[in-house]
């Protein structure tokens, strides 16, 4: 956590991320331009246009209702129900789960979009906390990204998550056990950021991991007893039901804002679509298996990152942990083009210095262009819409963005550990075993020379 240090970026940096901001405007107006000409939001949105929102007032359903867990066979702890129950209105949630809710429930579209108008107030406190000079262009880049949008336009529960790890990683609040308990409310809300409290025992704050993880037993297990379903054993279930295939990619629209290749592996590996006849037999033998050897490469630099950060935690940030260990569950399973926000929220932390991290900054800016590359047309489709009066002409592309998209997320992670690894590096060949009292207990592997010096025996 940084707690209220402001850092001062170089002025080229600056001039450099004011003008990557200005692409994400220019690409937010673009969208805005297709909506108002064509009645719906273009790709990579989502493509069903009827659906805008649907994330939100699916998920209220059944949080009014019963059967989440073995009618809906959902993978949300009771967290999410819980919370979706006070933040509806009950009244509209008595008929069959579908678009009715939606347009009737409008206190439960005010507080969805309230909640992201506090997530841009509480973006732009935290990087103004960070360093004035990039707070505007970095700030405006989160909050009218791609991914948050992306959220947004779903109505998908990333919102409050993004609002939790915010305060639990940020440097917003100084309570300890505040921050435990976002932590906790973080990973039941998405599971799979359990690996961010991971981050701290690399950095020997072991209370800081054990409260954060009874936070997290904890708000389970009140929520669970609030809601009275949603055992460990009905999300297993429901998990292992999902891993055995019932959301495998089965046509291209399966690819349409991904984060990784999980979906380009499994239309590769599967047989609804003729992959082999579009693309040749050894082009798919090919990325069917590089692909998962790419995913594999930088999951053991991850590793790598962490066991470095284990040898020097005292070099290495812990917003930059938290995100490496975040990162090794967003860049294994697809969880949605939204996720990439809780990876360009860390990196924004990051200052602008060295190859590396300048890079990780310029794709987390590139990432947050509304927007894809259109390569050639699919089919048109008349379909219904939300967002306009009316039936639409909806033109599907094929696109670059589920291609290049899950490389450039890949590599953001594989930057951020390769500057750990060179930071660690640097520090051990540096000063050995000086000014590492707190740290003097440690085994003592790749410490060169020197001895540990207790801090008021230091030179000043």
């Amino acid at each position: 956590m940084i707690r209220g240090r402001v850092r001062r970026a170089p002025a080229a940096g600056v001039q450099i991320e004011y003008a990557l901001a200005l692409a994400v405007l220019a690409g937010g107006v673009y969208c805005v331009g297709a909506l108002l000409m064509n009645g719906y939001l273009p790709q990579p949105f989502f493509y069903q246009a009827f659906d805008v929102w649907m994330d939100w007032f699916n998920t209220a359903f059944w949080a009014h209702n019963p059967g989440a867990y073995d009618s809906w066979r959902t993978l949300y702890p009771p967290v999410s129900f819980i919370f979706l129950k006070f933040l509806t209105l009950p009244g509209c949630y008595v008929s069959n789960e579908g678009w009715y809710s939606r347009d009737c429930d409008w206190y439960g579209m005010l507080t969805m979009h309230g909640w992201y108008v506090l997530n841009i107030f509480l973006i732009g406190k935290t990087f103004l906390k960070i360093d004035r000079k990039t707070a505007l262009p970095r700030s405006f880049a989160l909050a009218a990204g791609m991914p948050m949008l992306d959220g947004l336009e779903r109505g998908n529960l990333i919102m409050v998550a993004f609002t939790c790890f915010l305060l639990a990683h940020g440097p917003l609040l100084r309570s300890a056990r505040l921050r435990w308990l976002f932590a906790g409310l973080t990973i039941n809300f998405k599971v799979y950021l359990i690996g961010s409290i991971f981050a701290y025992p690399i950095r020997r704050r072991w209370r800081w991991f054990e409260g954060a993880l009874f936070a997290t037993i904890g708000v389970y297990f009140v929520t669970w007893g609030l809601m009275g379903v949603g055992t460990p054993v009905e999300i297993y279930n429901n998990l292992a039901a999902w891993n055995d295939g019932l959301q495998q990619a089965g046509s291209l629209l399966d690819l349409w804002y991904a984060s990784t290749y999980q979906p380009v592996i499994a239309l590769l590996n599967g047989s609804v679509v003729p992959i082999v006849a579009m693309l040749g037999s050894w082009r798919v033998e090919f990325f069917a298996a590089f692909l998962p050897l790419l995913i594999h490469f930088v999951q053991a630099m991850i590793v790598l990152a962490a066991a470095a950060a284990w040898l020097r935690p005292e070099v290495v940030p812990t917003y930059r942990l938290v995100n490496l260990t975040s990162s090794i569950a967003i860049i294994t399973s697809e969880g949605g083009g939204y996720t990439q926000a809780l990876i360009i929220f860390l990196v924004f932390f990051e200052p602008w210095r060295g190859v590396g991290l300048r890079y990780a900054i310029v794709a987390c800016y590139l990432l947050s262009i509304p927007g894809d590359l259109y390569i050639d047309p699919i089919y048109p489709q008349v379909n219904n819409g939300f967002l306009n009066a009316g039936p639409i002409f909806y033109s599907y592309w094929v696109t670059y963005g589920p291609f290049l998209r899950p490389a450039v997320v890949l590599t953001i992670p594989l930057a951020l550990a390769c500057v750990t690894i060179a930071d660690v590096w640097r520090d051990i060949r540096g000063q050995g075993w000086r000014m590492r009292w707190r740290f003097r207990r440690d085994l003592p592997i790749m410490v060169g020379e020197g001895r540990a010096t207790p801090p008021r025996a230091l030179p000043a």
